[in-house]
């Protein structure tokens, strides 16, 4: 009996877990598509929120990762693709030492839709302002 209880918690824990995991990501798409927020703003929530970027990159300085400033120039003065960078498609540009770091991030942003990555995009671009 003990051993049906534990395996019906273990399968009602994992099974919250996802849903509460879906409804994170897809609550940021509509409060994104529900407001119309513009990319700079839907780059920012993401940023902040379910991108978790704000853990690793500051605008202006740098801490595990390079800054906003930082990585926005780079990508401009070498004409990079940052969104194709974020869905996997191409190298790290700023800092190649640093990409092992980065991959379980890539992992993130490669489920993110292409207005959630061109929002993220805007937004870091906006730190150069």
């Amino acid at each position: 009996m003990k051993k049906l209880a534990i395996i019906a918690l273990a399968i009602l824990s994992f099974s919250c877990k996802k849903e509460s995991q879906e409804s994170f990501g897809n609550e940021t798409q509509a409060v994104a598509e529900e407001k119309e927020l513009a990319p700079e703003e839907l780059g920012k929530i993401i940023f902040e929120s379910k991108g978790n970027c704000i853990s690793c990159h500051q605008v202006d300085s740098k801490t595990i990762g390079p800054s906003m400033q930082e990585i926005a120039k780079i990508y401009k003065e070498k004409n990079g693709n940052m969104v194709a960078f974020l869905k996997g498609e191409s190298e790290a540009i700023v800092d190649p030492s640093q990409s092992a770091l980065m991959q379980a991030n890539i992992e993130l942003t490669k489920t993110f839709s292409d207005k959630e990555l061109q929002g993220l995009e805007a937004y870091i671009n906006s730190s150069l302002k």
